[in-house]
């Protein structure tokens, strides 16, 4: 089967052909590597600190928050004995827990009172750590909205892909569900067979061919989708077998896009099947639990992933 340039994902010859690892894995990373780059590029704070988890963030947050104090604290605390006044002593008589405490108020502007900074290096000290204040406080801020105001697809999509009867003969199929309230409407399937085929002279290629799907798009998705992909005779899956897709490294690369009601933005998602993520004569539970008494139908997310023998 020939190659549709078209379908080219972007990996390129050398990715496609080389790598022996899955191309996407199941959170819809890449497995591929930059190098050559500087720190900071490779690094991509901005980007980083929008892309990574909630606790991730707040826990990068609460990290630099102290790492700040605690390298003020050290700075007031080497200003001497006398750089810190506590008339009142109402901080710890230590010397470096008092400048920590002390380092809190200033990068909180919370300005008690009843400790000050004395003489020229401990002011010093204190006007630097207000200035850096005001930065990291503007930057955390605009961060924190950006990553609230960034429109993302929370689509769980279900651990193991299945072939099922279909109809005469057989289906590949998986399904998928929007884990959140709001809803994405207008949304698309694109699905992708890759495997490496041997050409004459015995030189391995990665081929990709798309996937005819029963349904490639549906205009709401309040519930789940299972995306099926019938094998009949023009399918690149017909007549494989489990050794035959291992052999072959073949993997399944989903591709889903939609819109997000709520930014009115398009949102992307995307996860992958390879050979043990298959289950073979095997089909999906369903997932939809009895009409509530008022008629409302519902399903059960946590069953998204269940298979039983077909």
């Amino acid at each position: 089967m020939a190659s549709n340039l078209d379908n080219d994902l972007g990996f390129g010859t050398v990715v496609a052909s080389e790598s022996r690892r899955r191309l996407l894995n199941r959170d819809g990373s890449f497995n591929v590597a930059r190098e050559g780059l500087g720190w900071l590029e490779r690094a991509a704070p901005y980007h980083a600190l929008l892309a990574m988890t909630w606790s991730r963030f707040l826990g990068a947050v609460v990290a630099v928050y102290t790492l700040l104090n605690v390298a003020f604290a050290v700075a007031f605390w080497l200003c001497g004995p006398g750089a810190l006044v506590d008339p009142g002593h109402t901080t710890p008589d230590g010397g470096l827990l008092r400048a920590f405490f002390f380092s809190v108020e200033t990068f909180g502007t919370i300005g008690y009172g009843a400790v000050a900074p004395a003489g020229l290096a401990a002011n010093a000290v204190m006007t630097v750590e207000s200035l850096i204040t005001l930065l990291v406080v503007a930057l955390t801020t605009g961060i924190v909205f950006a990553r609230f105001s960034r429109p993302t697809a929370r689509i769980r999509f279900s651990r193991h892909a299945v072939l099922a009867p279909y109809q005469d003969g057989r289906a590949f199929e998986f399904r998928l569900a929007n884990t959140r309230k709001s809803e994405i409407v207008q949304v698309e399937a694109r699905v992708l067979f890759s495997w490496l085929a041997t050409e004459s002279g015995g030189k391995r290629v990665r081929r990709f061919e798309p996937l005819a799907l029963e349904r490639e798009r549906v205009v709401f998705l309040p519930l789940s989708w299972t995306v099926v992909h019938p094998i009949d005779d023009r399918s690149p899956l017909r007549g494989l077998t489990h050794d035959d897709l291992v052999a072959t490294e073949a993997e399944v690369l989903v591709l889903l896009s939609g819109l997000e009601e709520t930014f009115a933005a398009t949102v992307h998602a995307r996860t992958s099947y390879r050979a043990e993520d298959i289950r073979w004569n095997a089909r999906f539970t369903s997932v939809f639990n009895p009409p509530r008494p008022d008629g409302t139908l519902s399903i059960d997310v946590g069953r998204l992933h269940a298979v039983e023998p077909a």
